[in-house]
């Protein structure tokens, strides 16, 4: 069924911690099995994978898992793809680690992309550009979500 939509080339790359989700694996679909607050294991789980036109964090729903997800699988994201980001509202858990404003969600991380984003207009010697103000397009915030489009970004200037 997934062939219909993403065309019979396409290949799909799972992210588990439970070894039962082996079983869903198929010709053209791969599970790894692993944490993803586990940096040592999703460097190496990039040198697996070829580069990914969408990816999407639909596992961890606490603080640490979505921040060491991105800040270790967003550069496998191709330039024109997309970074998907769910279950945002865990930011606002104590259970999960987080909170209103509090300091280590994914949210408060996730606002720090805003200045990444603009961050070419700045005058302030202090902020440095880097590989996210060169390479984030937009960022989508909706219910619990968070999309971000990746494109190469150089320095605008006005004639």
């Amino acid at each position: 069924m997934w062939k219909d939509y993403f065309g019979s080339d396409a290949n799909i790359y799972g992210l588990d911690i439970n070894p039962v989700c082996k079983k869903f694996e198929e010709e053209q679909v791969k599970i790894f099995i692993g944490s993803q607050s586990d940096r040592v294991f999703l460097q190496e789980l990039k040198k697996l994978i070829p580069p990914i036109d969408i990816l999407i964090d639909d596992g961890g729903h606490m603080m640490d898992q979505q921040i060491i997800t991105f800040e270790e699988l967003f550069d496998c994201v191709k330039d024109d793809g997309l970074y998907v980001c769910e279950d945002l509202h865990t930011s606002y858990w104590i259970t999960h680690g987080g909170g209103y404003r509090r300091r280590g969600t994914f949210i408060e991380f996730s606002k720090n992309l805003i200045d990444y984003l603009n961050g070419w207009h700045t005058r302030q010697k202090d902020f440095t550009i880097n590989k996210y103000s060169k390479s984030i397009y937009s960022l989508h915030f909706y219910d619990s979500l968070l999309v971000i489009e990746k494109r190469k970004i150089v320095k605008s200037f006005s004639l």
